[in-house]
């Protein structure tokens, strides 16, 4: 299991100069790729979108370059027309301004060259994806670690309704039986007080199984068994997703979207909450649900950062 939450950082040197790739990752739900690249290095977009993208798929990412060029090691390199571009250059904006200072060696060597720039294109790209790869490696284990720690709090509280959930069905016989009983002793009181002299055409046997019967009716619409299989049933897929994510491999868990499955199941889990506090028959019932429904929401709230 990992977490779209994240940073990575790469570094990589060659004969251009060296560089800088620093990924952020934050939840999203598509893969939202952001580059944030020097024109220098913008050749080296579409390589990095591919191998990111075989590593991440879901999140907001943002990529960022910093470069340096390597020092000339002599004057040689500043040839007699880069020279007297610089001149020509300062010479213009004299005429505008004439206070301006002219360029120092400084200004000189930080001097863009065009021609080598192009030169430098092709030896960029390699070291922006070695810089990249080194970053991704940094960013995965920072998103597993918090990934982990994701699957930690959401099996706790998976437990805790694992507890709501046994302890509602162990006692639901009785709650059933104790409404039964209250149903059954108001249909006799409001035929007692509608029929004070009795009811002589009907048998006393027959009242009691008719009353019997519309009790029956009545606790059976409050009947949750169902509901609390089902939410087992969910909260046994819920470990078994879990635990296949904390153990299988990256690519693996890519795969399984384990965010999304997990968003799924709980969108499952909360109908059956609903449906249970919609056939309570006591605060015992209406506490279990609203339980229930607190910990899903927990567990939704903490998935929203997982890939």
């Amino acid at each position: 299991m990992r977490s779209m939450t994240g940073f990575g950082s790469g570094q990589a040197s060659g004969s251009p100069g060296s560089l800088v790739i620093e990924i952020r990752s934050v939840n999203s739900r598509y893969l939202d790729l952001q580059f944030k690249l020097p024109d220098e290095l913008r050749q080296a977009e579409m390589p990095l979108r591919e191998l990111i993208s075989q590593h991440l798929s879901r999140g907001k990412v943002e990529i960022r370059a910093n470069y340096t060029r390597a020092k000339t090691p002599s004057m040689q390199h500043y040839t007699a027309t880069l020279l007297h571009q610089i001149e020509s250059t300062y010479q213009h904006i004299k005429q505008h301004i004439p206070s301006v200072s002219a360029p120092t060696l400084t200004d000189i060597t930080q001097w863009p060259d065009p021609d080598r720039q192009q030169a430098d294109i092709s030896l960029w790209t390699p070291l922006c994806v070695a810089a990249t790869q080194i970053a991704l490696t940094q960013l995965t284990e920072v998103s597993n670690r918090e990934g982990q720690r994701l699957a930690t709090i959401i099996a706790e509280q998976a437990q805790q309704m694992h507890s709501v959930v046994t302890d509602l069905r162990t006692r639901l016989p009785a709650l059933l039986q104790a409404q039964n009983d209250r149903i059954a002793t108001r249909l006799r009181d409001a035929i007692m007080q509608a029929f004070p002299d009795g009811l002589t055409h009907i048998s006393g046997q027959e009242i009691s199984q008719r009353l019997a019967t519309e009790a029956s009716l009545l606790a059976l619409k409050a009947d949750v068994a169902e509901e609390l299989d089902r939410l087992a049933t969910h909260l046994k897929e819920l470990d078994s997703i879990v635990s296949v994510a904390v153990q299988s491999k990256r690519a693996n868990a890519k795969r399984m979207a384990v965010g999304k499955r997990l968003d799924f199941l709980f969108q499952e889990m909360n109908r059956e909450a609903n449906t249970l506090g919609s056939k309570s028959v006591n605060g015992d019932m209406t506490k279990a649900a609203m339980d229930l429904k607190l910990l899903i929401e927990q567990m939704r709230e903490q998935i929203q950062n997982i890939e």
